[in-house]
C-alpha cells in the first residue's frame, strides 16, 4: 500500500514541478545580415541635417567636405580612399557593412562611439554618405563628332534655274 502512495506523490510532484517551471524562451530573431538589411531611417530634414552636422565634424576631415576622400590628411597617413561622389564606389556596399564600419571603425578608421552618434543617426549619416553621389552634376553623354573627310574639295552647286521665275521690266 506505501508503494503505490510514493509512486503517486512522485508523479504528482513532478507534475507540480514541470507546470511551475518556466517555459523555453520563443526564440529571437536574427540579427539582420549584411545582405538582407536595409536603412530604416527615412531621409528626414531634421535627421540629415544632423547627419551633415557629423560628417563635417568626424568625416569630411578624411573623406573631404564633397566625399572625394582627395584630402591632405588621407594624403599624409597614406591612405587611398574611395570616391563616393562616384556612385559606382558604393553600389555593392550593403547599409550593413557601412554601419558596420563607421560604428566599429575600420583600419586606421576610428569608431563612432555610441555616445557621440546614436544608431538611427550612424543610419541617416550612411544616406548622407550615399546622398553625395546624387549631389554631383551629371557627366553629359558624349556624342561622337560627326566626320570630315579632310582636305575634300569643295564643289559649288550652281542654282536651278528652271524654277527662278522671269524678271520682270
Amino acid at each position: 500500500m506505501l508503494k503505490p502512495l510514493l509512486f503517486v506523490s512522485t508523479i504528482v510532484l513532478f507534475g507540480i514541478t514541470a507546470a511551475s517551471a518556466p517555459g523555453p524562451e520563443p526564440q529571437k530573431a536574427a540579427p539582420a545580415s549584411a545582405s538582407d538589411h536595409k536603412n530604416s531611417v527615412k531621409p528626414a530634414e531634421k535627421s540629415q541635417a544632423r547627419a551633415k552636422e557629423l560628417y563635417g565634424q568626424d568625416c569630411s576631415i578624411c573623406h573631404g567636405e564633397t566625399g572625394d576622400g582627395k584630402t591632405d590628411l588621407a594624403k599624409d597617413m597614406g591612405l587611398t580612399l574611395g570616391d563616393w561622389t562616384d556612385p559606382k564606389t558604393l553600389a555593392g556596399k550593403q547599409d550593413q557593412e557601412l554601419f558596420d564600419a563607421i560604428r566599429n571603425g575600420k583600419g586606421k578608421m576610428p569608431p563612432e562611439a555610441v555616445g557621440r552618434a546614436k544608431d538611427d543617426e550612424v543610419r541617416s549619416l550612411i544616406l548622407y554618405i550615399r546622398s553625395l553621389a546624387k549631389s554631383q552634376p551629371a557627366a553629359a553623354p558624349e556624342t561622337p563628332a560627326t566626320p570630315v573627310a579632310p582636305d575634300a574639295p569643295v564643289v559649288p552647286v550652281a542654282p536651278d534655274v528652271s524654277t527662278v521665275p522671269p524678271a520682270s521690266n
